[in-house]
Parts: C-alpha cells; structure tokens; sequence
C-alpha cells in the first residue's frame, strides 16, 4: 500500500512543490496550512507520515507535535529555517523523529522520509539475537509494539528512540559512538555542532531511568559514545 503522507505547510509555493514531488515519487499525499485541517485528515485518514513546518501560524509545529505524541506515533519529519536550531532541538524532545533544514535538498528529504517509513514499517520483523536484553530493571522491552511495559506504567517510543535502544540493547557493554549512532537512526554523516544523539539519549534516559542524571542503563563512555548497562555475566567493554 503506497504511503500516505500529510504535508503541513501555511506556505502555499513550498506546500505545493513539496507534494508534487513527493507525488511523483509515489506516495499518496495529503496538503494543508494549519493544524485544524490537519487534524480532520487525520480523524478520516491517518497518514504515516507528517512533515511539519515548525513555524506555522496559530499552533505551531512544536505544540502539534507534542500533541500527537500524546495520542499517536506517526512519524514525525520537522520542516525548520536554519536560524531555529533550538526549535529544532526542542522539536526532537518533543518526539518528533527527523528534521530538514529550509531550503532543504528534496532528495534530502525524500531519503529521510524512506528511512523513517522503513523504520516504522520494519518494527518487529526481526527477532531478537543472542545475547539480546529485552527486560532490565522494572522494564520490558516490548520491541513488536514499540514500547516499554513496567508494573506502574507504559512508556512509547518514537523511531528514532526505538533505533538507539534496540541497536545498544541488543549490544549490551558494546559502545557505539554518536557517527555510529547517527547513521543507525537515519541522520547519516554526524555534522559538527549536531546534537541529535545527546538528545535522544537525554529522551530516553528520561523515560527509563529513576535518575536520569546518574543512569544505571545508558551510560556515557567519555571520549567514546554510550553503552547499554551490561549483565554481570557479560565480558568487557568494548568500543565500536
């Protein structure tokens, strides 16, 4: 089934270019301005995409996207001017799971947009390899449903955050560096200045740590990356 994705956009050039090219890509596109249109496509034909202009009038893109979070986990590409790098860090917070930067490459955009559907879709076909930790703590790592399931609460995870905690539980004491890390959640070569990683860490340890300032699970390697927490019974660290 091709792809539905909702383009919200109150630029109306930049909206229509976007969809015809993404059309002639194939996917079934949906366009509007402003957050009430968007959401009436969404209670009548949910898409699995929604690229989202941060700086739209009225309810901006960072308040929609806090709000579909609460309620959905559909795939979330921010559209941002390049002088809004905070929104775009606040945005990645938020839960959305990519950004591109106005003007933006449409291939660019076309190759992140594959590998967050490919993420989305790709969930659960795979099971677990050897070795692999699926419940630490209080946690289950619940990887079919994207999710981890606790005796007192269920925390979702958007795609990028489900990225770093397969990659790094399936690797227990393995430290992967923020390249590394960068590539496995689709942000390809890590640029200078680029905190994407640090922040998902930062989301992740929020949801699964008692203390996310001293983390028992994710730790920090100085100099290297981070690493999963490994068993007692596992060997050494080893950077990656």
């Amino acid at each position: 089934m091709t792809a539905h994705i909702l383009i919200v956009e109150d630029d109306r050039v930049t909206r229509m270019r976007l969809a015809g090219y993404l059309r002639s890509l194939g996917y079934r596109i949906t366009e509007v301005e402003d957050a009430e249109d968007m959401q009436a496509v969404i209670d009548t034909d949910p898409p699995e995409i929604l690229l989202l202009d941060i700086g739209l009038e009225g309810k901006d893109g960072l308040t929609i996207t806090r709000e579909q979070r609460a309620q959905s986990r559909v795939g979330i590409i921010l559209l941002t001017s390049r002088d809004e790098q905070v929104d775009r860090i606040v945005g990645l917070e938020m839960g959305a799971d990519d950004y591109v930067t106005k003007p933006f490459d449409r291939r660019e955009l076309a190759a992140r947009i594959k590998n967050l559907l490919f993420r989305i879709t790709d969930i659960g076909r795979s099971a677990p390899a050897p070795g692999a930790v699926e419940n630490f703590g209080p946690w289950h790592f619940d990887r079919i449903r994207r999710r981890l399931v606790s005796a007192a609460r269920v925390e979702t995870l958007s795609g990028q955050e489900f990225d770093l905690l397969d990659v790094l539980t399936r690797n227990p004491g393995v430290t992967f560096g923020r390249p590394r890390l960068s590539e496995i959640v689709g942000r390809g070569e890590l640029r200078p200045g680029d905190r994407t990683i640090d922040v998902l860490i930062g989301r992740l340890r929020k949801k699964i740590e008692t203390d996310p300032a001293h983390p028992a699970f994710i730790l920090t390697r100085m100099g290297e990356g981070y690493c999963f927490a490994a068993p007692a019974s596992s060997g050494p660290d080893q950077p990656a």
